[in-house]
């Protein structure tokens, strides 16, 4: 039987932050340098880490959106300008805080015509919203819109919504 000795390297890891910064009240940007790496373990690295940082991000988010007027998520609404689905992913977008686990309710109740922004969300005390100009909808008649939330602040990210 042959025998291979295998070299292992006396190189110690180093990481450091070279660039953090707020973009804007929803958006932050950090930047690392990890070094030195070996040919390959860059990628396994980082698929590692992205997977175990996805699984520990903590967050409050917008889980559930129903309203009694709206049939289904493809469905368009005389006197609104987006269709339901664009609605659902601007209430996607609106970031939240709050130090309370667990599921709490909310709504939107508005009058239009007009603009609906993350402000006329009527959320528990326990709930803050980051940006609260972030748009939802465009309400081009007078109309009723009536939408009713679920906020939930948890762990781990879910690609599948209820």
């Amino acid at each position: 039987m042959l025998r291979e000795e295998v070299a292992v390297s006396t190189r110690t890891l180093q990481w450091k932050c070279v660039e953090s910064r707020a973009d804007s009240k929803r958006l932050y940007y950090g930047r690392f340098i990890l070094s030195p790496l070996l040919k390959g373990q860059a990628d396994t690295i980082g698929i590692a880490m992205r997977r175990a940082l996805l699984g520990e991000i903590e967050g409050t988010c917008i889980t559930r959106a129903k309203s009694d007027k709206i049939p289904h998520e493809y469905s368009t609404i005389v006197g609104i300008e987006e269709s339901v689905h664009e609605i659902l992913m601007n209430l996607k977008e609106i970031v939240l805080r709050s130090n309370l686990y667990g599921t709490r309710d909310a709504s939107i109740c508005v009058r239009g015509p007009g603009y609906v922004t993350a402000q006329d969300i009527i959320s528990p005390p326990s709930v803050e919203i980051v940006d609260t100009t972030q748009h939802i909808a465009s309400l081009t008649e007078p109309m009723d819109l009536c939408i009713g939330l679920q906020i939930e602040r948890n762990r781990g990210y879910r690609k599948n919504t209820k």
